[in-house]
């Protein structure tokens, strides 16, 4: 990397250990960023003229006498409209080949809304995939994510909600994708040609993610703040990102929580979470991310803290019966969806959504039943057709339709499959829709 004139330059390194090293330096900034023999370092220790840097990549292969050079600066993002439509990586450096953004410079990481400015989520965020919209209702300033097992096509998801979500813009931040994942969703949005409102910060596997959550949120702070814009960050894969963490601490020395974690977890994910917020002056951060499970295990320390901070959780399955990936209305929960069903939606939502459920779970207790050698009923047999009809046409992730007509489709598969006394809806959005 070529340096600038006046750049602070070092190359006498006194101590080194797994991720940090430190040196003697004077008119450092704590958090400034540096380079160590290449490599990108921050400072996260001063003490006296002792400056220590943790080196992101690890101190592997870094001799004592490394060149050190300071950049004078924190972790920052040039912010702009000319973000929009463009490819950044971790560090906020485009990766599109398009020109460097002009603006303002930005330090990233910055503090959370203070509760007194904001305002009670009530605007909906819909997505055209009916196992969120119908079931588990998305509010603007809300956080979320999707549970997930590696295997599974959360991407994919994630890709669609961009696409049919309505929203000003959309912050895609990408944590250890492969290649192909980077330019699946480079293709995926440029074909649609939604590019113009979509900003992507992509770290894929060679380097590591954990500046990319504050470099998407930078960005989402800036056009829901300074433009009053509805805002959807999408954070893909939250696992990745924790895993980061675990790594630097441990090569830290720093004495390990629960499954390897760093004690810190529940702070480092509340720090990116909470910045979700509705404004009173209209804009708004919604965050949705992926955290991926290892082998389905929810009681693993990264979806355990996420599920204490965020406002319910979305959980993807594949449903045998159908082939396809579902979001799990039984497992999914969003708990701020009574804001705006009935309200911003219409008024027969709460009760069709609870109605088919109920349903759902009827057809569950009936294949237990089947699968344990007894006899189905006539009752037993229409839950079972009505649950795969309900799977493949409302609860797939490839569904997309607005929420009325999600609404009109599921009763026609209550009028196909059972008599009205057996959805147990008021009667009069019986009257009003059954026929």
């Amino acid at each position: 990397m070529a340096t600038k004139a006046f750049q602070k330059i070092y190359t006498k390194i006194i101590q080194i250990n797994k991720a940090t090293c430190t040196l003697k330096a004077t008119d450092v900034g704590n958090d400034e960023l540096a380079f160590v023999n290449g490599k990108l370092a921050q400072v996260v220790k001063i003490m006296g003229d002792d400056v220590t840097l943790q080196v992101f990549e690890g101190t592997e292969g870094i001799p004592t006498n490394a060149e050190i050079v300071f950049l004078g600066k924190a972790p920052s993002l040039k912010v702009g409209e000319q973000l929009a439509g463009r490819f950044f990586n971790s560090f906020g450096e485009p990766i599109d080949g398009g020109p460097e953004v002009e603006g303002e410079d930005r330090e990233i990481g910055g503090p959370s809304v203070n509760p007194v400015r904001r305002k009670q989520p009530s605007e909906l965020i819909a997505t055209g995939i009916a196992g969120i919209d119908l079931n588990n209702t998305l509010v603007s300033g809300q956080k979320i994510p999707f549970f997930a097992d590696p295997d599974q096509p959360f991407n994919q998801v994630m890709a669609n909600v961009a696409l049919r979500a309505e929203t000003d813009k959309i912050i895609l931040g990408g944590m250890g994708l492969t290649n192909d994942d980077y330019l699946y969703f480079k293709n995926v949005f440029n074909n649609a040609g939604v590019l113009d409102r979509i900003v992507s910060f992509v770290n894929t596997t060679e380097n590591p993610p954990v500046l990319i959550p504050d470099m998407a949120l930078t960005a989402a702070e800036y056009f829901a703040v300074d433009k009053n814009e509805k805002v959807l960050v999408l954070l893909t894969d939250m696992t990745s990102y924790a895993d980061a963490l675990a790594i630097v601490s441990n090569r830290m020395d720093q004495i390990p929580s629960k499954d390897s974690m760093p004690g810190s977890l529940y702070s480092d994910l509340a720090k990116i979470y909470e910045k979700a917020v509705q404004f009173p002056a209209g804009g708004s951060i919604t965050i949705i991310a992926v955290t991926t499970l290892s082998g389905g295990d929810i009681t693993h320390s990264i979806p355990d803290n996420t599920g204490y901070i965020t406002e319910g959780q979305l959980f993807l399955r594949r449903d045998s019966d159908v082939g396809k990936v579902i979001v799990d209305p039984f497992r999914s929960l969003s708990r701020l969806k009574q804001l705006v069903i009935g309200k911003k939606t219409r008024a027969d939502h709460p009760q069709v959504m609870n109605a088919a459920v109920r349903l759902f779970a009827d057809a569950a207790n009936a294949k237990t039943k089947l699968e344990n050698g007894f006899d189905l009923t006539d009752y037993d047999d229409r839950t079972l057709a009505f649950a795969k009809d309900y799977s493949e046409q409302l609860l797939a992730i490839d569904v997309n339709i607005d929420t009325t007509v999600m609404l009109d489709k599921t009763w026609g598969l209550f009028k196909e499959h059972f008599k009205p006394s057996e959805v147990n809806i008021k009667q009069e959005f019986v009257d009003q829709y059954w026929g």
